[in-house]
């Protein structure tokens, strides 16, 4: 019997009709294609004429197994391996990779927890994320995940914990602080300690801008205007919550958009066009370049 390659056709998603068909054929007599659980049944007879030991899976209830030739070429060499597979056959159900299984099997270990780890290393892996995490546990990334593992949390947790660490300026190289007994409880503290931390160090530079900025508005008041023609008043910005409030008020991005950055750096200079009737009132917004004095 023939078959042609699969790349031609799509039959993953087509549902056989009469299977026992094949039971009837010499060949395929052993097959227990009829309890096969998947649609692609002209990829396991292939298989099957190779490899007879697929017949075995399928009938322990293994048919997620029973297309992997990694598994099948184990089986044809290692007959522990298959006596393993039929002790472990309801645990196997669960459908785990084909690595996890084999490495569960020459380490002797429980398949559900390599198939976690795998699966945690491969999530890690592919993450993009977890860049700074990989540079800091290159030399000892199995010790890693198998950490996260133990301690139940994932690599998002881990590395809002790590930079908690670094910004509080503790050894990471420490195992106290890299692999702490208690993770949660440690990480609870660590990030604590980060937002008092960073809390006051933020109010400190908040503060330090505001008088810088407040330094170059007086540095430029010579340049307020009293339009006194056209009962207009050209006044500068002196903090940036003005900043922000005229942004609110005439709903524009002054406010935003770093202006009170380039007002530090004496970029662009920002005034405020009011009523003489109404000086306290939002108007006109005016950007000033110093540089090309317009």
């Amino acid at each position: 019997m023939g078959y042609n390659d699969d790349k031609y056709f799509n039959l993953s998603s087509a549902i056989p009709i009469n299977k026992k068909f094949f039971l009837t054929l010499p060949q395929y007599k052993y097959s227990a294609i009829n309890i096969y659980d998947y649609n692609d049944i002209l990829n396991y007879l292939r298989l099957y004429e190779q490899y007879p030991q697929a017949e075995l899976l399928v009938k322990s209830g293994l048919s997620w197994y029973a297309t992997s030739k990694q598994i099948l070429r184990l089986c044809e060499k290692d007959k522990q391996f298959c006596k393993w597979l039929y002790k472990n056959k309801d645990t196997l159900k669960n459908e785990y990779y084909t690595a996890s299984i084999i490495s569960a099997y020459k380490q002797n270990r429980p398949v559900e927890d390599v198939f976690l780890f795998d699966s945690f290393k491969k999530l890690f892996d592919k993450e993009g994320n977890f860049r700074h995490l990989k540079e800091v546990f290159k030399s000892d990334k199995k010790q890693f995940l198998e950490y996260l593992i133990k301690q139940n949390i994932d690599g998002h947790c881990y590395q809002d914990y790590l930079t908690a660490c670094k910004y509080l300026g503790l050894d990471m190289t420490l195992p106290k602080n890299r692999y702490p007994h208690n993770f949660k409880h440690r990480h609870d503290i660590r990030i604590d300690q980060y937002n008092t931390a960073k809390a006051i160090r933020d109010e400190q530079e908040r503060k330090e801008f505001y008088e810088k900025f407040k330094q170059v508005a007086n540095k430029y008041t010579s340049l307020e205007r009293n339009l006194t023609k056209d009962n207009y008043l050209c006044i500068i910005a002196l903090s940036p919550q003005q900043l922000i409030y005229e942004g609110k008020q005439l709903n524009h991005c002054v406010g935003r958009m770093n202006y009170d950055q380039k007002f530090v750096r004496e970029e662009r200079l920002i005034f405020f066009i009011r009523n003489k009737s109404a000086p306290n009132t939002p108007f006109v917004t005016l950007e000033y370049s110093l540089k090309n004095k317009k």
